[in-house]
């Protein structure tokens, strides 16, 4: 974006939003991502409310890699998977393991290419600017999912998805011991 200030001084831009306002679900498979965006915190029911059309759209088993995010780890989101017939299976990361997350790749890749790029005055023009940002991404999908897995250094199987573990790798592509 640019700006414009007097020769010697700093722009600055002044808008209205904050964190809370607009929060991001996805989720990322081999092949491509799925998101949704949602007005303030996400809570259980906005969680459920995305994982039950992804059960739709992906075949076979589910494996959620979650970070030890509060609504990961809430009662509500629990007791609904257990009653999913064993769709999804939970892997947690340790605690303070962002880089083992593919997801926190592409939250790595939009934020500075596309919502900062941007200075919304609505909670509606932040979410247009957000959907626009992800759906950008989802068109070069081949490129950067690839890149969001590659940076995890995770190996993705097939007898680790039935096993419902994720492997991380180390540069040599043998599997890191746990012990």
């Amino acid at each position: 974006m640019r700006t414009w200030a007097p020769r010697g001084q700093t722009p600055i831009l002044r808008h209205p939003g904050g964190w809370k306002k607009l929060s991001a679900a996805a989720g990322v498979t081999r092949r491509g991502f799925y998101f949704r965006l949602y007005p303030g915190s996400i809570k259980a029911g906005p969680l459920i409310h995305f994982l039950r059309p992804l059960k739709r759209q992906v075949r076979g088993k589910l494996l959620l890699v979650w970070d030890r995010l509060g609504v990961h780890r809430s009662k509500a989101v629990r007791t609904w998977l257990k009653t999913q017939g064993g769709r999804f299976v939970v892997e947690e990361l340790p605690a303070y393991a962002p880089e083992l997350n593919p997801v926190e790749y592409l939250w790595g890749w939009w934020k500075p290419n596309t919502v900062a790029h941007g200075c919304p005055r609505t909670t509606e023009q932040l979410h247009w600017l957000a959907r626009q940002g992800l759906r950008q991404a989802q068109r070069r999908k081949t490129t950067l999912v690839a890149a969001f897995w590659k940076q995890a250094d995770l190996s993705f199987e097939t007898h680790y998805i039935m096993q419902a573990s994720v492997t991380p790798r180390s540069s040599d592509g043998l599997p890191l011991s746990a012990g």
